[in-house]
């Protein structure tokens, strides 16, 4: 057939998709964009001729349209993402950051930015970058490093084996992330005869590997062997829907559950084996049982250093086991690697084991109500979490990334449903909240959408609110004021540096600034709320969930009053010398706990388990 390049990309995209279980769905299920020099004449065309068949939706930043990617194959378990076309040079650019929260998070979205000239006939271009030493770079270069797969299009020809390529990476459970077809403005609009073969509707499996016999007989081998055993379980529980499997082995062997930020979730918080958030911001209940377990079994998690208190959690001497997809995850901590499937490892061990452990106590539960039930004026963050896991429903969805609100979030969120509990926090992006959310409820119109944003990382990408209203895409937004980078301020506190910087002041003074955030989200086409007391705010965010309009509230709060310590380390060095008091003081206790940091390369014993201990 004789299409565009274009033509036959959108197409081709149109006719893609994923199946795992026996349930197939959309591989892309949309394209976000903003039209410009190097993407309007040629996908820009196709997407206008093909609106039926790939949905088109207009973003207004670069960098959230990618967010809103994101967000949605996040909700999506992995299963299915939207792609992101933009204009060349700073339209390319603006997906950078994107980009690389999609690949350290492992979540697949599809970029599409313009690029220069194939032919090079025009010479240099409007926003092309000239390298002296060469013709074949060009800024979406930035993007090779955050891509999982990267290819420019230089030829129609070229375009069938990028397109598979890109889908084989998208749709693989343990290589996915940012995938990007760089796409010359000349060779976008050009013609070629097609296979029609390429134009077929295609199912793409998602792969469920199976555990090696040997290695899961070892893994069973350590467990029975253990006295002390624990389950990490992080984002790969939740993405290979294993949560069934994990609370079947729970609830059999009686092993404690703790969860990192993205495994938050794969138990109802109130389980008898749920334990809650482990690490850096995690319970005391979840972090006392990591500091006594001998044997370690982590599912699906990357063992970041929040999971591990910077590798000061874990005894020298636990012994890891790794159930994990990816490889490079499954032999960190000198681990056994048990390079399988989520689901099907867990329900592997649980037929290999026959023992019965005595659950870990847990009364965290009993820190989360009074922390929900304290009284401040201003009111703490704390209280104001405590309101939006009030008034949210079981299935409800509460969105947050950057700042001081992931570390409450991951310690005192009520998680009531494996879905309902989503905060990006492999890379911690500023602005993320209003973009993902937007994903979030695309993906999940039937649940209500709570996003959690700071007036910091508001104003670092606020206007995706724009979109929400112009596509009618329901958002209750809650905007916690504190006048400042007030999570950056308490750091800075931490290690002498006085909150140095981090604060909305007249320069030179302690004035604050005269700040409206509710007026500018009123601005942007939002319903806005202001309100300064608890009792206000509650009753404002249940209007506004009961709203079919996306709304604003706005509520000011105390940044001086902390949540409830996890009583965990996290390794920020502090300046080894200072002519400040406090500085030399925060030394003193960074060297201290930096004794406590391990390795973790203990060598896994062949001796049988049961001499182990």
């Amino acid at each position: 057939m004789r299409l565009t390049v274009a033509q036959a990309l959108v197409r081709f995209l149109s006719v893609q998709f994923s199946e795992r279980d026996g349930v197939e769905q959309r591989l892309i299920a949309g394209c976000f964009g903003i039209f410009g020099h190097g993407n309007v004449a040629g996908v820009g065309q196709a997407l206008l001729e093909s609106q039926a068949e790939l949905p088109f939706y207009h973003a207004r930043n670069e960098q959230a349209m990618v967010h809103t990617a994101v967000g949605y194959a996040r909700q999506k378990n992995r299963l299915s993402t939207l792609a992101c076309t933009s204009s060349i040079g700073p339209g390319a650019t603006n997906m950078v950051t994107g980009a690389a929260l999609a690949t350290i998070n492992r979540l697949p979205v599809l970029l599409l930015p313009g690029d220069v000239f194939a032919t090079r006939a025009s010479g240099t271009l409007l926003q092309e970058l000239e390298d002296p030493t060469t013709y074949t770079a060009t800024v979406n270069d930035t993007l090779k490093p955050v891509s999982k797969f990267w290819t420019r299009i230089e030829r129609p020809e070229q375009l069938p084996a990028a397109l598979m390529a890109a889908m084989r990476v998208l749709t693989d459970p343990a290589e996915t992330g940012a995938v990007t077809l760089a796409l010359p403005q000349d060779v976008q609009a050009e013609a070629f005869d097609f296979p029609d073969e390429l134009l077929e509707r295609r199912v793409w499996r998602v792969r469920r590997p199976l555990p090696e016999p040997d290695v899961l007989e070892r893994a069973a081998s350590l467990l029975r062997g253990a006295a002390r055993p624990l389950i990490v379980s992080g984002g790969g529980t939740i993405y290979g829907e294993a949560t069934d499997a994990l609370r079947e082995l729970a609830e059999a062997t009686g092993i404690g559950v703790g969860e990192t930020q993205a495994g938050k979730g794969s138990l109802p918080y109130d389980h008898p084996q749920a334990l809650g958030a482990i690490g850096a911001t995690g319970t005391t209940a979840a972090n006392a049982a990591a500091r006594e377990a001998d044997v370690v079994l982590g599912v699906g998690t990357r063992w970041s250093d929040f999971t591990t208190a910077s590798r000061s959690l874990f005894s020298a001497d636990a012994v890891f086991i790794n159930l994990n997809v990816a490889t490079v995850d499954a032999f960190k901590h000198a681990g056994l690697p048990l390079v399988a499937d989520a689901r099907l490892g867990l329900e592997a061990l649980s037929e290999a084991l026959e023992v019965r452990f005595e659950t870990p106590a847990n009364d965290w539960d009993a820190v989360v109500e009074r922390a929900y039930s304290e009284r401040h004026d201003p009111p703490s963050q704390a209280e104001v979490i405590g309101v939006v896991n009030r008034v949210s429903g079981p299935r409800d969805v509460v969105v947050c990334a950057a700042g001081s609100m992931p570390g409450d979030l991951h310690k005192l969120w009520r998680t009531r449903d494996p879905k309902g509990y989503h905060v990006e926090y492999g890379y911690s992006t500023m602005g993320y909240e209003i973009a993902g959310g937007l994903g979030v409820k695309l993906a999940a119109p039937d649940r209500e959408v709570f996003v959690l944003v700071g007036d910091g990382s508001y104003l670092m990408m606020a206007q995706e609110i724009v979109t929400a209203v112009a596509e009618r895409i329901k958002l209750t937004i809650v905007l916690v004021q504190n006048h400042g980078y007030q999570s950056i301020g308490a750091l800075s506190e931490s290690v002498g540096s006085q909150r140095f910087g981090t604060a909305y002041r007249y320069r030179g003074t302690d004035e604050r600034l005269p700040v409206d955030l509710a007026a500018n989200a009123a601005s942007l086409g939002a319903r806005a709320i202001d309100t300064h007391t608890i009792d206000e705010f509650e009753a404002a965010l249940r209007e506004a969930a009961a709203s079919d309009v996306t709304t604003v509230v706005q509520i000011h709060t105390d940044p001086t009053l902390p949540a409830p310590s996890s009583e965990a380390w996290w390794d920020v060095p502090v300046s080894e010398v200072a002519a400040l008091e406090s500085t030399r003081d925060a030394r003193a206790v960074y060297e201290r706990e930096k004794a406590t940091q391990n390795t973790y390369l203990r060598p896994i014993s062949t001796e049988p388990a049961q001499r182990l201990h």
